[in-house]
Parts: C-alpha cells; structure tokens; sequence
C-alpha cells in the first residue's frame, strides 16, 4: 500500500514539474520570440508569470485532488479484473468438473444399459425355455390323448366287428336250425328242456 502511495505521489510530481518546466520554456521561446520583434514589456512578462504560476497552482491543486481518486479507480478496475479472472477461472473449473461428472454419468448410464439389455436377453432366453418346455408338453398330451383314442376306436370297431360277426352267426344258425329242425325235433327240445327245470328244483 505504500508502495502504491509512493508510486502516485511521484507520478504527481513528475506531472507537475513537467508542466512547470512545460510552461517556462514556453514562456523563454515566446520572450525570445516576441525579442526579435521588438522585445516584450515587463507588464506582459509579468502578467504571463503570475498567470503561469495561477496555473501550476491550479494544476498541481487538481492533481493533489484527482491523484487519490484516479489511483482508487486503477486500483478497483485492477480488483475488477482481477475477481473477473478469478471468476472466470472458477467458471472454468466449474466447467470442467461438469463436465468430468457429465462423462462419469455417460459411462454409468452406459454401463446401466449394457446390463438392462443382458437382463432382457436373460428373461428372453428363460421365457424361451419355458415356452418350449410347455410346447413340448401340449405335444406329448396331444400325442397321447391321440393314441388313447386311437386305441379306444380300435376297441369299440373290434367291439362293434365281433358283435357283428355274432349276430350274424347267430341269424345264420337261427336261419339254419329253421331250415332243418322239424316239429318232432321241436318237441323232443321241449320235453329235454322241462325235465332239466324239474330236475333243478
């Protein structure tokens, strides 16, 4: 801080003694000047002294009063852009953190979907088995209900064939017994098959 103070004084200074020396040179350039046209009064002389000397007054008055303010203002602008890179550089490592979380979340997520998608072809493989497993069996009961039935078709048209081939054996000895048995024959039947009733009771 006094470093900055001492720097600012100096500069005032230099300022002001710059414009003194300014001013007295000009004043000796316009004296030789107006010299070799025919001199210059002490009046004029001295009313460009006195004013020469109003104005470093004024002006070293103007540099004490603008000197603090103006060294304020370079001081708050170099704060200003000094808190405006250090924002800038926290905005940047904000930046890149974002981004560096951004790129972690991007591979969970692709990691997350890597395994959604082998749960799924898991499930799919298992609802697969299952559903093969449960075709087969709709197969087997198929197959054997087909085979029941093809053995009970198989024994009823046995049935219905034997059934059939007695009846017909039976009209055909009907039919024969009609043809060859008299009525002497018929009655000896008769008279056999009363005496066994008689005999069993």
């Amino acid at each position: 801080m006094r470093v900055e103070h001492r720097t600012g004084r100096r500069l005032a200074a230099s300022v002001f003694w710059g414009l003194g020396a300014g001013l007295v040179m000009a004043g000796v350039a316009f004296a030789s000047e107006a010299g070799g046209h025919g001199g210059i009064s002490p009046e004029k002389m001295k009313d460009f002294i006195w004013r020469s000397v109003n104005f470093m007054v004024f002006a070293a008055i103007l540099i004490k009063l603008l000197a603090k303010p103006a060294k304020n203002f370079f001081a708050k602008r170099s704060q200003d852009i000094a808190q405006t890179l250090e924002d800038l550089e926290a905005q940047k490592a904000a930046a890149v953190q974002a981004l560096r979380e951004a790129e972690a979340r991007l591979t969970l997520v692709d990691a997350e979907r890597e395994k959604i998608i082998q749960q799924y072809m898991a499930e799919g493989e298992l609802e697969k088995a299952k559903i093969v497993a449960k075709a087969e069996m709709v197969a087997a009961r198929i197959k054997e209900m087909a085979s029941m039935t093809i053995q009970q078709e198989t024994k009823k048209a046995a049935q219905d064939l034997k059934q059939e081939v007695v009846d017909l054996a039976t009209q055909l000895a009907e039919d024969l017994i009609k043809e060859k048995v008299t009525y002497a024959d018929q009655q000896q039947l008769v008279e056999e098959y009363l005496k066994k009733v008689v005999q069993a009771h």
